[in-house]
């Protein structure tokens, strides 16, 4: 048994694949991952019912287990910001979100790069991040 939080094989996996500048995906209710992420990434379904699991519950357990050098958020074509900005603001201080509109954002999850993408039940809009894993940094 492991002793941290992190416990999902699958997820587990396709992390230790990844490396830096490899990027996970965590989508909401509403993301079309079978067809906006890169077909090679693992995909984990978590989207058990509404709101079980959220986005922001998955970012808690992954900002515990990489390090995050990067995030892209999906922002409304009004410009307008989602409440949600604000919880992964919390989440990861100091990381600036970058956002991209929503077709951009279906761009970049469809990058080689992208190595796991991770289905909510999040019913919150425009809840999609795309991580980049970053640099374990020598003790």
């Amino acid at each position: 048994m492991l002793t941290y939080q992190l416990l999902h094989p699958e997820i587990l996996r396709a992390l230790g694949e990844g490396g830096h500048g490899a990027q996970v995906l965590i989508a909401d209710g509403n993301y079309p991952l079978a067809t906006r992420s890169h077909p090679q990434a693992h995909r984990v379904y978590l989207n058990l019912a509404p709101d079980l699991l959220t986005v922001t519950d998955v970012l808690k357990v992954l900002v515990e287990a990489i390090p995050i050098e990067a995030a892209h958020v999906m922002r409304p074509d009004t410009g307008d910001e989602p409440s949600i900005f604000a919880d992964f603001r919390q989440l990861m201080p100091g990381i600036e979100l970058q956002p991209l509109q929503r077709f951009a954002f279906y761009d970049a999850a469809r990058s080689p790069d992208l190595v796991l993408a991770i289905a909510t039940g999040e019913r919150r809009t425009y809840a999609n991040i795309l991580l980049t894993i970053g640099v374990v940094q020598p003790q």
